[in-house]
Parts: C-alpha cells; structure tokens; sequence
C-alpha cells in the first residue's frame, strides 16, 4: 500500500496565516518537499522526524526541475510515506499545483489538495487595498505576469483585460511591468488608473509603492522593488490611504 501525497498551501507570507490542517498534515509528515518562499517559521514547525527537501525553483531557473519534484513525490508516496508538498500561498494559483495532482493521478498515486491564502489576496489585505468594493470593483481577475516560457505565443489578452475587469492582479510580474502597462494603456485603460506594487507582502519586510498605469514602472527602478511582488492595478488602490491598518 502507497503512502499519500498532500499539496498543501502554506500561504502568503505571515506564518500565522498557514491553516489548521497544513499545520496537522506537517505534524504527521515523513517527508516534506518546500518551494523557495515558505516562511523560515512555517519549515521550523516541520518535525525533526520528518525528512526535509527543497525544491524551490528562483526566477530564471530551468523548468525541468519540476520533472524531479514530481519523480520525488511518487517515489517517497510507494515508499508507503506520506509526503507533505508545501508550497508558498495557495496550490493551485499559479503554484503548478494542478499539474502536480495530474501527474499522481497518472501515477496512481493517493492525493489532497489543501487550500491556503494566496499571495495576490494577502498582500492586498495587508496593504489595506479591498479588491473587491461595491462602489469601485465588482470584478477582480488574478493574472500571471511570467507566462510558460515553452508557450510560442502569449496567452493573456492584457489589451482586452483594459476595459473588461474593474481589478487586475498580477502575479510574477515585476520585470514587465512597463510592457504591461503599456498594453494595457493600448487597450484604452485610462492613464491616471492607480496602481500599487506590494513586495514581501504580509511579512515585516513589506513595502508598497503606488503610482498610475503611466508611471509606476519608473517608481519601481526608483525604489529598487524585488520580487516577490504582487501588482495590483484599479481604483481600490487609492483606497489603502483610508483603511490601510498595517
């Protein structure tokens, strides 16, 4: 009989925001495979017991890396462990999750996916910025920024997403920020749209710096923001200046 594996979301950034169950699952685990933005508290809670891995993989690394987490997941599951995959917010946004969950299925291979707080709503929150709000925003659209790189052609409509979502959300977007923009002005955005760039989001170390649509990527050159980030683009922005609280 197989061990299980558990794709667990270990959220955002601030320890305390992981869930009651990836903190059960951790305290159960006989292996645990962590990505490169899980908090040094969160892997403290890991038993000494358990066997540690890291498997992040940081901006500009080869893709293929991902073909060993997943060989590693399914050797340690028929090795009748139970194997905790932790990775930085939420699983299944942006976190390859799914493709993780296609490839033990394919395997046979037991599995759970457990649900954290995604780093697009937490830093959000955190900066006091509402993605959603009955007079500003009744739409929000959570957008990767740093598409496949084996895709021939991008995806993502950002001329189209101009006039079609009150609030835009990018995720792995940072370096590029000006060309996005630019589409979007394209697309007939209006130019003075706020936008707010929040690094390190829900950690001690977190920063936001606001600007519009047409200038925020020179903020970011000026400032010398990093990733991680999260880019958040719509009225609600402005709205941090009242009920920011962090």
């Amino acid at each position: 009989m197989s061990g299980k594996v558990y794709l667990v979301g270990a959220g955002p950034g601030d320890s305390k925001l992981i869930t009651l169950r990836a903190v059960e699952l951790l305290k159960k685990a006989d292996v645990v495979l962590y990505d490169r933005l899980v908090s040094k508290k969160i892997i403290s809670m890991i038993p000494k017991k358990a066997e540690k891995i890291y498997v992040g993989r940081a901006v500009g690394d080869d893709t293929t890396h991902q073909n060993s987490t997943n060989d590693l997941m399914v050797k340690y599951a028929k090795s009748k462990k139970n194997v905790v995959r932790l990775k930085g917010g939420d699983p299944i946004i942006f976190g390859r999750g799914g493709e993780e969950a296609e490839f033990l299925k394919e395997n046979k291979v037991k599995y759970e996916i457990v649900p954290g707080i995604t780093s697009g709503i937490g830093s959000a929150t955190y900066a006091g910025i509402p993605l959603t709000h009955r007079k500003h925003s009744s739409s929000v659209v959570f957008v990767t920024g740093h598409e496949d790189p084996e895709k021939k052609t991008e995806i993502v409509k950002w001329k189209r997403l101009a006039k079609s979502v009150d609030t835009i959300v990018i995720m792995m977007g940072l370096s590029r920020i000006d060309v996005i923009c630019k589409q979007l002005i394209a697309g007939g955005i209006d130019k003075k749209t706020p936008v707010a760039v929040i690094q390190n989001g829900t950690t001690p170390k977190q920063k936001m710096i606001k600007g519009t649509v047409t200038n925020i990527a020179k903020k970011v050159k000026e400032n010398k923001i990093t990733p991680p980030t999260n880019i958040i683009i719509g009225k609600v922005v402005d709205l941090s200046d009242t009920i920011g609280w962090k």
